[in-house]
């Protein structure tokens, strides 16, 4: 095996400390991934059928006519040696002929499809109508998951403290999250509605995203089956630059580096959402969302409100989070081993000894009550905001709606009223044409414009 190439650098200028060296088992597990990532120069050391290749390769002539090597490679994400292989055997097959030739030799040459291939596209699309990355097996898939997941996220209280230091918090707050997403395993976010646990959990993705990038590839296959990983949502592409591209050298195209990938969800989750989606027009699966936010995180926000019961989300994830591993099953009924290495983040205002049981809460790592503020930190909050929002602080405006919207009607305070707030005084402001300033009056017509 040719010696492993260097993986691109990590962020090191989000971390104050110096990047120690690697270690053996660093090495090693850097040695295994390149050798997932080398170049593929033949159709065999690509380790998928070659009936997916030409199933792939009749697709794309049969949609775009004439088709150069070029555009074969860019498409399906292989080097040219693969690609003018399956172009010759295909020729000497009487399936395409050389539509152009320019004067750089095979490598210019343009095909198209002959009768008799246009008969065998058609069987292709009746097969399935993907068109992309040429999958890998899943095996390759798994054994990438698992070598750049076994060393957890390391975060410096640093960083964790930079993260959240746009919403007031506690002090000490960071001690709570920092060590769960350094554990990478769940995290449960729970406390009163309005006082950050969303921008929490966005917080928290920012800060693993800005982690070392991972490589994944775009679609993989197994049984003959082909299962888009891709979505360009939730993988957003790592930017190297051009000393890093270049140190990078050659690789297996139908990878590619990427941000640690993030999955927000809402109360739109459904259970069909976990399982491999399988598309009866296009024939070919879609990834569940977990699997897609393999190596990142996943935040389910508003749990408890999702269209299915708290418990069947539970029965499904309570060997996954124990494991580490998911089991999904094709149409076939063959059941394929995926890893299940991403932060799990629950964030919910209901009551969590009301809404899961013991035995799940056990398998949930770390669990971070984001309370309501008190009336000292809710001063700051208003303060903060006005500063923010470029209106001058008034300490008799702020006691007047302490005292006649939150402490006579017995209200609770959350970190999200300041904010709101501000923005209808700013608004009535602006629809009467006046300065922008905070009184007693406007502070209560608010107020009778927000509340319920």
């Amino acid at each position: 095996m040719d010696a492993p190439k260097p993986a691109p650098p990590p962020r090191q200028q989000q971390s104050p400390a110096p990047t120690p060296p690697p270690t053996p088992s660093a090495q090693h597990h850097e040695a295994e991934l390149w050798n997932l990532l080398r170049p593929r120069e033949s159709l065999d050391d690509m380790g998928v059928p070659s009936t997916i290749v030409t199933d792939l390769l009749m697709r794309m002539m049969f949609q775009e006519g004439e088709v150069s090597l070029k555009r074969f490679m860019d498409v399906l994400r292989i080097s040219f040696g693969v690609v003018d292989q399956m172009m010759l055997k295909m020729q000497q097959d009487h399936q395409v002929e050389i539509a152009r030739a320019g004067n750089l030799g095979r490598a210019s040459y343009v095909y198209r499809l002959t009768e008799e291939g246009t008969a065998r596209a058609r069987d292709a699309f009746e097969r399935s109508q993907y068109i992309g990355p040429i999958p890998v097996p899943v095996e390759a898939y798994n054994h990438a998951i698992l070598i750049q997941t076994a060393t957890r996220v390391q975060v410096a209280p640093e960083q964790v403290q930079r993260a959240l230091s746009q919403l007031i918090l506690p002090e000490g707050f960071h001690r709570r999250v920092g060590p769960a997403i350094n554990g990478g395993s769940s995290l449960f976010l729970y406390g009163p509605p309005g006082n950050g646990k969303t921008t929490v959990a966005q917080a928290i993705a920012g800060i693993i995203s800005g982690t070392d990038p991972i490589w994944m590839p775009f679609a993989i296959t197994t049984g003959g089956q082909i299962i888009s990983i891709y979505d360009r949502l939730v993988h957003k592409p790592f930017e190297l630059s051009k000393e890093e591209q270049e140190n990078l050298g050659e690789y297996d195209r139908r990878w590619a580096l990427f941000d640690r990938p993030t999955v927000m969800v809402g109360g739109e989750l459904t259970m069909e959402a976990l399982d491999l989606r399988y598309d009866e027009i296009s024939k070919f699966y879609e990834a569940p969302l977990q699997a897609k936010a393999n190596g990142g995180m996943f935040l389910i926000d508003d749990f408890g409100r999702q269209q299915m019961e708290p418990q069947q989300l539970l029965n499904r994830w309570i060997v996954p989070l124990e494991s580490g591993f998911d089991f999904l099953r094709l149409r076939t009924g063959q059941t394929i081993q995926m890893p299940f290495r991403q932060l799990i983040v629950f964030s919910t205002n209901l009551d969590p000894n009301q809404l899961v049981d013991g035995a799940f809460l056990r398998r949930i790592q770390m669990k971070v009550e984001v309370e309501s503020p008190d009336i000292r930190m809710f001063h700051v909050i208003f303060e903060t905001m006005c500063r923010r929002m470029g209106v001058e602080f008034n300490l008799d405006s702020f006691k007047f709606l302490i005292e006649e919207w939150y402490r006579k009607p017995k209200r609770q305070l959350q970190s999200v009223h300041p904010r709101d707030l501000l923005k209808i005084v700013k608004a009535l402001c602006d629809y009467e044409n006046k300065p922008f300033l905070i009184t007693p009056q406007i502070l209560d017509e608010a107020c009778r414009c927000y509340f319920v």
